[in-house]
């Protein structure tokens, strides 16, 4: 899969807020409650990216997780039917997602964290199964590593030294 540079400048992103959690960490003097904030950015174009961000404030939260996450920005494949050419499984620590290819008219068929991933990189017809864990970052950064693996046919084609056609059919 070709590994492009990103031109931000030219690229309007779209985020989405997957989680906020509280996190408390218990000192000497007693508690100190900061927030962690999990986000998704796309262009809704093939490229998607997920971020994690930490503050006192869920507005610097989600700021620093925003930067983080266009940081992170991929080039997934996006075929004419808004699909991915052939299934895959993405995996990220115990969670693993299963992306399958539809046919035109599916639609989006994933759950929570797996979806906002799918529509911000610009899928219009794909289905998904979660499996283990469900941990929401797990399963985001799941279906990034999925998405991220899977390659044009044309390209194994290529390399493969064989037609479109042969690989396809």
């Amino acid at each position: 899969m070709k590994r492009t540079k990103i031109d931000l400048s030219q690229v309007e992103l779209f985020d989405n807020v997957i989680a906020i959690k509280r996190v408390t960490k218990v000192v000497k003097g007693g508690r100190n409650m900061r927030f962690a904030a999990l986000i998704v950015v796309g262009d809704r174009n093939g490229h998607v990216g997920a971020g994690i961000g930490k503050a006192t404030e869920i507005p610097e939260a989600i700021r620093k997780a925003k930067e983080d996450a266009i940081k992170k920005l991929v080039t997934v494949p996006v075929n004419e039917n808004g699909s991915i050419p052939y299934g895959y499984t993405g995996e990220f620590g115990s969670a693993r997602v299963l992306l399958k290819t539809a046919p035109e008219g599916t639609g989006i068929i994933a759950g929570g964290p797996a979806r906002s991933v799918l529509d911000l990189a610009g899928y219009r017809n794909i289905r998904t199964k979660s499996l283990g864990s469900n941990n929401k970052q797990n399963v985001v950064l799941a279906t990034i590593e999925g998405l991220k693996a899977i390659q044009d046919p044309e390209e194994i084609a290529r390399l493969r030294g064989k037609t479109v056609d042969e690989i396809l059919n």
